[in-house]
């Protein structure tokens, strides 16, 4: 029994006893049956992913032309060294761990100017497998940085109010003393204007600020009656029930207060005119509309917008002698024919070349169909009668009704955007004298019989009144991610007029230290101003704009702002943001 498990664990031609590696004195392809070692794991294995990849650098090594090395301490040797031709596992591993380290000190060690071939044969395999993105170069602050928008463009519209929002206090606009108050209605009537500090630490110690603020709010206005809101005049109906009216009923009243309102409106285009005035808003029960001088919007002379319009009143504008365009409708027409044309020119090209020989009998053919709608519009497009014998039979239409017809498409433009009117040079003229004279500008019947239209500006007029916005702040808490946030909130409500919003915008400025936001509303009747009236100025006409309207009063980044055209087209303002110094808005 002895000498049979003698036998059993007696060690076989081919096998190594617990054996991690590879058979010794046998070559690498040999049968031989190995025993598994049951202290052995799969990261001391031979398979093991690790000693794996040992070997498989050991084989880059030798593609890179490197030697391989047996031991520390031991040198190269050639093959008569004596050393086997299939060294034992051990041997295998440390030769790799020994050639790792020594071609990492390569990679470490800088190369010089001559060996910079070699360096790029030898990182070239890497950078083909390596799956590591790499950082993207830094860049400059310059190359990084948003571009800082300073300004927004100009919005002709007329605001029924603005809510501004803030995380720093609007307390500094609130309660102003006597003194300041005083001091903001005298910059105002004297159109001085205080030049204020990039960075104000406490606005609320500031009385150049809150005089600043104070001027910002004031506009003039006639008629002024204390018991009547005069502005929005437009679906204003139910405002007006039920307050006291005393004019409607008494003729004397109605021509008094029509004599006032003549003299104001004269004493306002007189100001427009030697550009000591910069614009003003005329608001009826119907329509609304912006008087400019010259210089502003990018305009050449005088101009003057009307929306929304009726087919009755264009009617009488063009009996009075009055030259008006309708802008809005010009250009959809414009890009209609546009598009029109260009899709023609390329069926004619296609057809052209595809029948050459017929080209001469299309014209012709044109030619005769032109003639034809000639005739057909001299009988009244009823010429096709006559060629079917009924024309006694069948009763044409009055040429009243025919003209209904073509009138058709005008009568639907009442009341739309597209009904936009624009006046321009000495026309404006003409159109003053027809709105002082035109019985329809004023009600005759409802809340609003017999009060003349509101007439408002920024600078002082014959007749005016002085008024001021309305200003309010209050703290809100709005829900963020994380929560509430206060937030600060200063709301002005009233007419406000364009240059009233940039005035107030440049405020804000350094006291909300360039971070507030701004929600706008707009009076609708007034949201297509920002259409452009002509073709756009040039630089130099524009600065000579600045300098001819230094004298109406505004602050110069206003009328800077204001001389430019507008870019907003028939929308306006929605929402102004500004953030770091830099504005963004929608519309």
């Amino acid at each position: 029994m002895k000498n049979e498990r003698l036998v059993a664990f007696a060690p076989r031609e081919g096998v190594r006893p617990f054996s991690p590696g590879p058979l010794l004195g046998v070559g690498p392809r040999s049968g031989g049956v190995k025993r598994r070692n049951p202290f052995a794991s799969l990261e001391n294995t031979y398979n093991s992913p690790k000693k794996k990849a040992a070997l498989r650098s050991e084989e880059d090594a030798d593609s890179l032309g490197c030697k391989p090395l047996i031991g520390d301490g031991i040198e190269n040797q050639t093959e008569d060294s004596g050393l086997r031709e299939n060294p034992s596992f051990t041997e295998q591993f440390l030769h790799a761990e020994k050639h790792k380290k020594d071609v990492l000190h390569k990679r470490q060690t800088p190369l010089s100017s001559d060996d910079s071939v070699f360096e790029e044969d030898l990182f070239s395999e890497e950078r083909r497998s390596s799956p590591l993105l790499k950082s993207p170069p830094s860049r400059t602050p310059s190359e990084t940085a948003a571009p800082v928008c300073v300004e927004y463009p100009a919005d002709w519209t007329l605001k029924t109010r603005l809510l501004f929002t803030s995380p720093l206090s609007f307390s500094w606009a609130e309660h102003p003393k006597a003194q300041e108050e005083a001091q903001g209605l005298s910059q105002h009537c004297r159109a001085t204007h205080t030049t204020l500090p990039q960075n104000i630490e406490e606005p609320c110690c500031c009385p150049e600020l809150r005089c600043s603020f104070q001027q910002a709010l004031q506009y003039w206005q006639h008629p002024s009656l204390p018991w009547l809101s005069l502005f929005p005049r437009i679906g204003a109906e139910r405002s007006f029930s039920g307050k006291s009216a005393p004019w409607a009923s008494d003729e004397a009243l109605q021509q008094n207060l029509m004599s006032e309102w003549s003299v104001s409106i004269t004493s306002l285009y007189s100001l427009l005119k030697a550009r000591l005035c910069p614009y003003f808003y005329l608001c009826s029960y119907q329509f609304t509309a912006l008087f400019r001088a010259s210089g502003l919007g990018g305009t050449k002379g005088i101009t003057a917008v009307l929306s929304p319009t009726t087919r009755g009143l264009r009617e009488a504008m063009r009996a009075e002698g009055i030259d008006f365009t309708l802008p809005l409708l010009e250009e959809k027409r414009k890009n209609r024919e546009q598009g029109s044309t260009r899709h023609e020119a390329e069926e004619y090209s296609t057809e052209a070349k595809e029948f050459p020989e017929e080209e001469g009998d299309e014209q012709n053919c044109e030619e005769d169909d032109d003639d034809d709608d000639d005739d057909d519009d001299e009988d009244g497009g009823f010429s096709w009668l006559k060629e079917m014998g009924v024309q006694d039979k069948i009763k044409k239409p009055d040429s009243i009704f025919i003209k209904l017809r073509k009138e058709h498409s005008e009568v639907k433009l009442d009341h739309r955007p597209e009904s936009l009117v624009l006046v321009e040079g000495s026309n404006t003229f003409t159109l003053l004298n027809f709105l002082i004279n035109c019985k329809s500008l004023v009600a005759s019947a409802g809340s609003q019989a017999g009060l003349p239209p509101t007439l408002l500006a920024p600078t002082a007029f014959r007749g005016a009144t002085l008024h001021t916005l309305k200003a309010r702040s209050v703290k809100v808490k709005t829900q963020v991610r994380t929560g509430y946030q206060d937030v600060s909130s200063l709301e002005i409500t009233g007419p406000v007029m364009p240059h009233a919003l940039h005035a107030l915008t440049q405020l804000l400025r350094p006291s909300q230290r360039g971070c507030f936001s701004c929600t706008l509303y707009t009076h609708e009747p007034t949201a297509v101003f920002n259409t452009p009236t002509s073709a756009s100025t040039g630089q130099s006409v524009q600065d000579g704009a600045v300098q001819d309207l230094s004298g109406c009063g505004l602050h110069p980044s206003t009328v800077q702002q204001l001389v430019e055209p507008s870019t907003l087209g028939k929308s306006a303002l929605r929402h102004l943001h500004m953030k770091e110094y830099s504005y963004t808005w929608r519309s």
